[in-house]
């Protein structure tokens, strides 16, 4: 069965935070992302980038992917109040669907229940666990990324590691060190880069529908 995988956004939810994972599943695994999102309409990123969702959540049903994508926001009550992401994310109670939330976002999934009795970690202030009852401080523990049963939640400053645990709990090989570049300094023949023989004929009749040379 083909492997689909959603992207819950929201006002103000952050790309750079889920950018690693989204490329990694776009770029590298030739993956389609879902865009989800309450209403049909273009929501700004923290970024300032205009996203348009491809499905309502009344369109869409957890169940159906493998892996929902929240990314953190600056701005989290609009979405912490919207009754409409909440019900999506009640939907997937007892699904096999991994939810994975960074920064701010495990609060959405504390709401919806899906937190409940899991360890979690989070980027927001812990102030925000004492004023609202449904955050279970007791099961909030500080660290990088916690993952526990069908949940993997981050801080929002280990967006890498975050990406690499979501990779690997979906199957995907992305190796020890995956975009890491804290390791020794690279020779020049390291950052040489040639496409092979087979990519480059293909990237030469790609060139001739813009010179119209043959």
């Amino acid at each position: 069965m083909e492997k689909k995988y959603a992207v819950l956004i929201y006002p103000d939810f952050s790309l750079q935070e889920i950018t690693c994972l989204t490329s990694a599943l776009s770029v590298w695994f030739g993956e389609k992302i879902d865009i989800i999102a309450s209403e049909n309409k273009p929501y700004a990123s923290e970024e300032g980038f205009q996203v348009v969702p491809g499905k309502t959540v009344d369109q869409a049903d957890p169940a159906e992917y493998a892996c929902v994508i929240l990314p953190g926001t600056v701005n989290p009550l609009p979405a912490l109040f919207d009754e409409r992401l909440t019900a999506f994310l009640r939907r997937g109670q007892g699904t096999d669907t991994l939810f994975a939330a960074i920064s701010s976002a495990p609060a959405l999934l504390c709401k919806a229940g899906l937190l409940e009795g899991r360890d979690f970690t989070a980027g927001f202030f812990t102030q925000l666990a004492e004023t609202f009852p449904f955050i279970d401080e007791a099961h909030f523990v500080h660290r990088p990324v916690v993952e526990d049963g069908n949940t993997v939640t981050a801080i929002g400053m280990f967006f890498r590691e975050f990406a690499q645990t979501v990779l690997n709990r979906l199957g995907y090989d992305v190796g020890e060190h995956f975009m890491d570049t804290s390791g020794p300094a690279y020779i020049q023949e390291e950052l040489t880069f040639r496409w092979s023989e087979e990519d480059y004929q293909e990237f030469l009749e790609e060139l001739k529908e813009y010179t119209g040379k043959d």
